[in-house]
């Protein structure tokens, strides 16, 4: 089994594996340039984020800087919006429904490590993936943790780190995060 069959199976992976690296350093270089470009290159821009994030749908839009470790893992549903300085750990998939906004300095982490100092210290390391359904908006500066759950229409606060999976069509906020309120998304 190959160390990126095991990332994305969720095993215990050497991310200093060849493959790995590789692909890590052309998802850097695709967001260097995007993040390089200025505002009268939107069209080279639209064309290298759908190269970086190939399996995102239509209207997606982010503002740079925006960061991640591979690209082809975040899967993004129609109109999905990531303000500045969203940063994606996407070493298992992260997948993002449709009309969903993403505030500016947002984290979204799949990886993680083994709590274990003795297997931590052979810098293996883990992946869980993170699901947000559609109609979610999460606030500035929120942290996202890996095997994350997040139902449709929910809201998280700007500030939350959100540890636990949260349900449908509620507002969580706090570190950790809980259930603040329950919205009525039911249309009259």
């Amino acid at each position: 089994m190959t160390e990126k069959s095991k990332m994305l199976s969720g095993e215990l992976y050497n991310p200093n594996d060849p493959v790995l690296i590789s692909e890590r350093h052309r998802a850097r270089i695709l967001f260097q340039k995007i993040n390089l470009l200025s505002d009268d290159s939107k069209k080279e821009r639209k064309k290298l984020l759908y190269e970086l994030l190939e399996n995102a749908g239509k209207g997606l839009w982010v503002e740079p800087p925006f960061y991640c470790d591979y690209g082809y893992n975040i899967y993004t549903g129609k109109n999905v919006f990531f303000n500045f300085n969203c940063v994606l750990l996407d070493v298992m998939k992260i997948d993002i429904g449709d009309h969903v906004l993403v505030g500016p300095d947002v984290q979204i982490y799949t990886a993680t490590h083994p709590l274990d100092a003795k297997t931590r210290n052979s810098w293996l390391e883990f992946g869980k993936p993170v699901s947000i359904g559609s109609d979610v908006w999460i606030g500035g500066g929120a942290i996202i943790y890996p095997g994350v759950i997040i139902g449709d229409g929910a809201v998280i606060a700007a500030g939350a780190v959100v540890t636990k999976s949260v349900p449908p069509n509620v507002v969580v906020g706090g570190n950790p995060a809980k259930i603040l309120k329950e919205i009525d998304n039911s249309i009259d």
